[in-house]
């Protein structure tokens, strides 16, 4: 590798390694694959399997960013968000759902969503590179 690329290199390990997201997602293979490909961005991750724990560790870990499906076992996402945002969480968040009922997107767009996907709607790849714009807009 020559050095310019290894400079590069170091300056977007360097933007990124402050970063870090925290996945709402009960879809195990879903979260699997947004982890390993913001991981492999140099971005730090954490993974939550409900709305609950994604309540939790939302508080706990203060992540720079959150992805959050709606569906959710013991909370919804919409739900965990409102009550997130009442206790002062400022954190910018997407929703990456398979629901796309008005009153959800409503919901959203009064919580400061920064963006509502239908998860059947985008690949994977660019959900990452939305994630990763959001997340260079805020450096």
């Amino acid at each position: 590798m020559n050095a310019t690329k290894m400079s590069e290199r170091a300056i977007l390990f360097h933007m990124n390694e402050q970063k870090h997201i925290l996945i709402v997602e009960d879809d195990r293979v879903l979260s699997a694959m947004l982890r390993h490909l913001l991981e492999a961005e140099n971005f730090r991750v954490t993974v939550a399997e409900d709305g609950e724990s994604g309540m939790t560790l939302t508080k706990e870990l203060s992540p720079d960013f959150l992805v959050v499906d709606i569906d959710m076992p013991k909370l919804n996402g919409i739900i965990m968000l409102k009550a997130l945002r009442g206790q002062g969480v400022t954190a910018p968040a997407i929703i990456l759902t398979n629901l796309s009922r008005p009153e959800y997107i409503a919901e959203a767009a009064e919580l400061g969503i920064r963006e509502y996907l239908i998860k059947a709607d985008w690949e994977i790849d660019k959900i990452v590179a939305k994630i990763k714009a959001h997340l260079t807009q805020r450096s």
